[in-house]
């Protein structure tokens, strides 16, 4: 059987892949997870009540991308045949506010996994997936493709360009099988709310069922090119069975502006997002990324990926269950107790 160590399991993607390794049945699967005060684990809660066989393959271990002798002894400990990085300060907003945290663990977070794996590979084989982002482009003219020069805009994207690069340079310098994913915007139901698109579809939600009134938000010029998080975990896990490592670009093609993001979302919900949208200086990076538009003939040549849901389909879920989640708070709210 083997094992995989996923870094940020609690998190959207983590919790995708994990999900996606257990049911291959050959997986044991190994999560980090960051103490606090609070439990935060309810994007893989579903995973031992859905499936108690499947949950006796999950394991959960305290460590932090901060500390490198917690993960050397954890990664000394499992003895992982795949690690996936996925773990960071992915906020792009806040990365303005926490620029020292967030080049921590995101660029020598990714340095402290990366010299843990390579004394175990010394004498075992391990492979180690980097979950580098889109934000490393920037400004660079779209469509982002290989060849294609990072500009990053932000603390966030600075530190993902030093962890990618980390990632080719222990490639190159010692062999490891190490590859970079660069994936453009992916969401689900189980994004953060604080993010654009979450906020988006959970905001139309609660209006919808009159929790709240209006919805505040930033810059709706820029646009993305979005894909589903389900999707996007597929490719990681096929970028490590592959002969030879290597970087690919993981994306749809196709791209929205905000605008079309409320249009889409408000419209399923059977309203005019003009009458509920406010905007917020507040909202607005101090260096902006106008257009994200990723190239992926790569990742669909060699690892046979395409992505399964569209733009619309993608909305259409989070709404789904935006709306669910809605109806249950108002209810609450209507019978308490209940």
């Amino acid at each position: 059987m083997k094992r995989a160590l996923i870094t940020g399991i609690t998190g959207q993607d983590g919790s995708y892949l994990a999900e996606f390794l257990l049911d291959k049945t050959d997986y044991e699967v190994h999560g980090l997870v960051r103490r606090s005060s609070t439990l935060n684990r309810q994007r893989i809660d579903h995973l031992s009540r859905e499936n108690p066989v499947a949950a006796e393959r999950l394991f959960l271990h305290y460590a932090d991308l901060a500390d490198a002798s917690c993960l050397s002894a954890l990664v000394e400990r499992i003895e992982p045949d795949e690690v996936y990085n996925l773990g960071a300060q992915s906020h792009v907003r806040v990365s303005f506010d926490q620029p020292l945290y967030t080049a921590d663990v995101v660029g020598l977070g990714t340095l402290r996994l990366l010299e843990a794996v390579r004394v175990l590979n010394r004498r075992r084989p391990v492979k180690f997936y980097q979950a580098s982002s889109s934000e490393m482009f920037g400004s660079a003219p779209a469509p982002q493709g290989p060849g294609t020069p990072f500009h990053p805009r932000s603390p966030y994207a600075c530190a993902k360009v030093y962890a990618h690069w980390q990632t080719i340079n222990y490639r190159e310098a010692y062999g490891l099988f190490a590859c970079s994913g660069i994936l453009f915007n992916h969401e689900s139901p189980r994004r953060g709310e604080s993010f654009v698109t979450r906020k988006v579809t959970l905001g139309a939600a609660r209006i919808k069922e009159g929790l709240q009134k209006r919805l505040v938000m930033g810059n709706l010029e820029a646009k993305r090119d979005w894909g589903f998080a389900g999707d996007y975990v597929r490719a990681m896990w096929l970028m490590l069975q592959q002969p030879r490592p290597d970087d690919y670009i993981v994306a749809t093609g196709a791209t929205y502006s905000i605008h079309d993001l409320l249009e889409k979302a408000f419209t399923l919900v059977g309203l005019d997002y003009r009458d509920f949208v406010d905007f917020d200086t507040r909202y607005v990076r101090p260096s902006e990324v106008d257009i994200l538009q990723g190239d992926a003939t790569k990742a669909r040549e060699v690892l046979g990926w395409e992505p399964e849901v569209d733009f619309d389909g993608l909305i259409r879920m989070m709404v789904d269950h935006d709306l669910e989640l809605a109806r249950r708070e108002k209810h609450a709210r209507a019978f308490p107790g209940t």
